[in-house]
């Protein structure tokens, strides 16, 4: 579940719930759907800023060829294995 709330139309502010993990730092597919919905709802542009507790994702939405696109950073933040 995507909680968000509407800065302005460029920046929107997002935090995940994700069902047997609990609150998560982001979640990418969720960010693109966030926007999108936004968009279609007229309160926010196809281009955004959206804030998540692991660091803004620039979201935008093309009319030129109805593609999403995610821009931001990418960091390690766990390593572990698993025996096989």
């Amino acid at each position: 579940a995507e909680f968000v709330q509407v800065f302005s139309p460029t920046h929107l502010k997002m935090r995940v719930w994700e069902r047997g993990a609990g609150e998560t730092l982001a979640c990418g597919t969720g960010a693109c759907a966030v926007v999108v919905a936004a968009v279609l709802e007229g309160r926010a542009a196809r281009r955004c800023t959206v804030d998540l507790p692991g660091g803004p994702l620039d979201i935008e939405w093309s009319e030129k060829d109805n593609h999403i696109y995610m821009t931001g950073p990418a960091e390690v933040v766990f390593y572990g294995s698993a025996p096989l």
